[in-house]
C-alpha cells in the first residue's frame, strides 16, 4: 500500500530483519485467530520472512464489532533483544491522521462543527492573509493551501502548540484555496486539531482520550504519558533504496507511466519543493536530528503525526466508526458517508508542471480526512476509508464488510511498493470471501 510519507524513503537508513514469535493462538479475546481467519496468520508469519521483513509489528482485524484476529511478533527492540508483547505500542506516524479526523467528525455529527462554514467562524485569528473564506472542509481534505509554515521554529516552539498556531495565522496560502491540493504532512494536525480545541475546549490529544480511546478501552495516545514510556518499541530501518528503485515501486503500485511518474517525482519531491518542505514546520522538524525518538516528541500533541497505539487499538478505533464495539459506536452511517466522499478528484495537484495529470486515484484519494480505497491503496473494498502512516503502519475501516484493521510496525521501509500491509489487506479480503 502507498503510504502517504513513502517518498521520504530517499533518506532511509540502515536495515533490519526478525523472526515471527507473536502469538497465533486461538479462544477469542485479545489473545486470537478465530476459525476462518487463519489466512492472516499466514501473511503475517510470512512478513517476517520476506523483503523488506519485520523486527517486530502487530496486525488486528475486526469484523461486526468483534476481533477475529489479533496478532503480534518479533522484537520491540532489537539491541536490547526485548520481545514485541501484547501491550507493545509504537509510533505510527500520519495514521495519526485518521484518528484526528474522527475527532473532527464526532464534534460535526453532534451538530457543533459545520463542515462548511469558514475555519475564522471557530477561530477568527486563522482569518488573516486571505484566508477568511476558507471552510473547515478544505483543512480536512488538503486544499487549504497551507502544507507548510515560512517559520522560523524550533522544535520547542513546535511541541509547544501556540508558536505553530500563530504562524499558521499569518500565512498566507500557496494557492487560491479551494483550486488545488497537496498534502499538509503536518499542519493538517494543527489546523484540525484547534478549530477542534477551539469548539471542545479541548486539546486535540485530550479529546482524543477522553470521547475515543477511553470509552473503547484503547492503548493509543497522542501525547503520551511518561508512565507508558517502558511499552513504547524502538524504531528501526530498512535499507535505503536509489531514485530509479523508488520510481519503479511506484509505477507498478499506480499503474502510471514511467514519464509521468519521473516528472511527477522530480516536481514534488525534490529538495527545495512544497512537499519536502512539508515535512519541516518551518525548520522545527529536522530529520537529522532524530527529534521522533526523543520524550518530548512523544509528549507533545502533532495530531498529524505523533500518535503511539497497538494494533488493537488502531483496529478497535476504526471498528466503532462502522459498528458497534462493546457498546460504543463512534459514527453513525450518515456521518460516514458524507465524510468519506472523494475530495482531491476534483482539484489538481499543485506543484505539477504544467500538463502533467496524475489522476487522485492513482496518486492522493482523499476524502474529509481518509484515503479511501484506491488502486495504490485497496484495503478490503471500494468503501473502505483510513490512513497510512510513513514506514509502513495503517488503520481502516470498511462499513460494508463491517471491518475495522490496524497494522502497526517498528521497522519503518519507505519504500511506495512495502507489500506488508498489503499482503495482510488481501489476506483479509480472501477471508471475508
Amino acid at each position: 500500500m502507498l503510504a502517504a510519507g513513502a517518498l521520504a524513503g530517499l533518506a532511509g537508513r540502515g536495515s533490519a530483519s526478525g523472526s515471527a514469535s507473536g502469538s497465533v493462538s486461538g479462544g477469542g479475546g485479545d489473545d486470537c485467530v478465530e476459525e476462518g481467519w487463519g489466512k492472516v496468520a499466514d501473511a503475517f508469519r510470512a512478513n517476517f520472512k520476506e523483503n523488506p521483513g519485520e523486527v517486530g509489528a502487530a496486525c488486528s482485524v475486526y469484523v461486526g464489532g468483534r476481533p477475529v484476529v489479533n496478532l503480534w511478533g518479533g522484537l520491540a527492540d532489537r539491541e536490547a533483544n526485548r520481545p514485541w508483547g501484547r501491550n507493545t505500542i509504537v509510533q505510527v506516524a500520519s495514521t495519526t491522521k485518521g484518528a484526528t479526523a474522527i475527532c473532527a467528525h464526532m464534534l460535526a455529527q453532534r451538530g457543533e462543527l459545520d463542515l462548511d462554514a469558514p475555519v475564522a467562524r471557530y477561530w477568527p485569528k486563522f482569518g488573516a492573509g486571505g484566508k477568511d473564506r476558507i471552510p473547515v472542509r478544505w483543512l480536512l481534505s488538503h486544499q487549504a493551501g497551507l502544507p507548510i509554515v515560512d517559520g522560523p521554529l524550533t522544535f520547542e516552539q513546535a511541541c509547544a502548540w501556540d508558536p505553530v498556531i500563530r504562524a499558521l495565522e499569518a500565512q498566507k496560502p500557496l494557492w487560491q484555496p479551494g483550486t488545488e491540493h497537496v498534502y499538509h504532512a503536518v499542519t493538517y494536525g494543527f489546523l484540525v486539531g484547534e478549530v477542534v480545541r477551539r469548539i471542545s475546549g479541548k486539546s486535540l490529544g485530550t479529546f482524543f482520550a477522553d470521547e475515543v480511546a477511553r470509552p473503547l478501552g484503547l492503548s493509543a495516545w497522542i501525547g503520551l504519558p511518561e508512565k507508558e514510556e517502558r511499552r513504547v518499541a524502538r524504531l528501526h530501518y530498512a535499507a535505503p533504496f536509489s531514485l530509479e528503485e523508488l520510481i519503479a515501486g511506484m509505477i507498478a503500485i499506480t499503474g502510471l507511466d514511467a514519464d509521468t511518474i519521473t516528472a511527477w517525482v522530480n516536481a514534488m519531491y525534490s529538495p527545495g519543493s512544497v512537499q519536502a518542505r512539508a515535512g519541516e514546520l518551518g525548520g522545527a522538524l529536522d530529520n537529522t536530528t532524530e527529534y521522533f525518538t526523543t520524550r518530548a516528541w512523544r509528549a507533545a500533541e502533532f495530531p498529524a503525526a505523533n500518535m503511539l497505539a497497538d494494533a488493537r487499538s488502531v483496529a478497535r478505533m476504526y471498528a466503532a466508526t462502522v459498528s458497534d464495539v462493546d457498546g460504543v459506536r463512534l459514527l453513525e452511517p450518515s456521518t460516514v458517508e458524507r465524510m468519506t466522499a472523494v475530495q482531491t478528484d476534483k482539484t489538481p495537484m499543485h506543484g505539477l508542471p504544467p500538463g502533467l495529470n496524475i489522476p487522485a486515484d492513482r496518486s492522493f484519494y482523499m476524502s474529509l480526512g481518509f484515503w479511501r480505497a484506491c488502486p495504490p491503496m485497496p484495503m478490503v473494498g471500494p468503501g473502505s476509508f483510513g490512513h497510512p502512516g510513513s514506514g509502513g503502519s495503517i488503520g481502516f475501516a470498511d462499513p460494508d464488510a463491517g471491518v475495522g484493521f490496524g497494522y502497526v510496525t517498528n521497522l519503518w521501509n519507505f519504500r511506495p511498493d512495502d507489500p506488508r500491509a498489503s499482503n495482510l489487506a488481501k489476506a483479509v479480503r480472501s477471508c471475508l470471501g
